[in-house]
């Protein structure tokens, strides 16, 4: 019971860290808005905070509903993974500054950031999340989670990074032109 409380309070912590990340997106989407930034692939950004949000809410009800026998060694090494993550994810949105948000905004005249984790990686930020979907549930062995979000954030990705993609190219093109 205490293993569960303690995942409760770190699932807690990770949700009000995630409410945090909404204000900087909504600060962001606001500048960019301002800047003449143009918002791409509404359609699916609600089927993403659904799965966001049922995450963290799937994390816990597999925790109270499915009960294991979690390790100190085993608990201790997923926080260490997910405190390396969050700093990771960080690191992503330092690197993009006020161009990070949670949306898909394209704003006239910048270009795509190389600079931080992007000059390695096209997308670290959707390579941390597929890998936090992995490292949180697993903190208390909620494998049923780990699967489920890790299956349906696959999706959501593939259409999330095509789209942004090919809206990246297209606006890169106009501007060159």
């Amino acid at each position: 019971m205490l293993g569960q409380i303690l995942y409760t309070a770190f699932i807690a912590l990770t949700g009000l860290e995630r409410l945090y990340e909404i204000k900087v997106s909504n600060r962001n989407v606001r500048w960019s808005f301002e800047q003449g930034g143009i918002e791409i692939g509404k359609g699916h950004y609600p089927f993403m905070v659904i799965l966001h949000t049922g995450f963290l809410l799937a994390c816990v009800a597999e925790a109270w509903l499915h009960p294991r026998e979690v390790s100190v060694l085993w608990a201790s090494t997923f926080f260490v993974l997910a405190v390396l993550s969050q700093a990771f994810r960080w690191w992503c949105i330092g690197s993009l500054k006020e161009q990070w948000n949670t949306r898909i905004i394209l704003v006239p005249g910048l270009r795509r950031i190389t600079a931080g984790p992007y000059k390695y990686v096209s997308h670290p930020n959707y390579m941390i999340v597929a890998i936090e979907g992995l490292i949180i549930p697993l903190f208390y062995k909620a494998y049923f989670t780990a699967i489920a979000f890790t299956i349906l954030n696959a999706g959501l990705m593939w259409v999330r990074i095509r789209t942004e993609e090919k809206a990246l190219q297209e606006f890169l093109n106009k501007e060159q032109v």
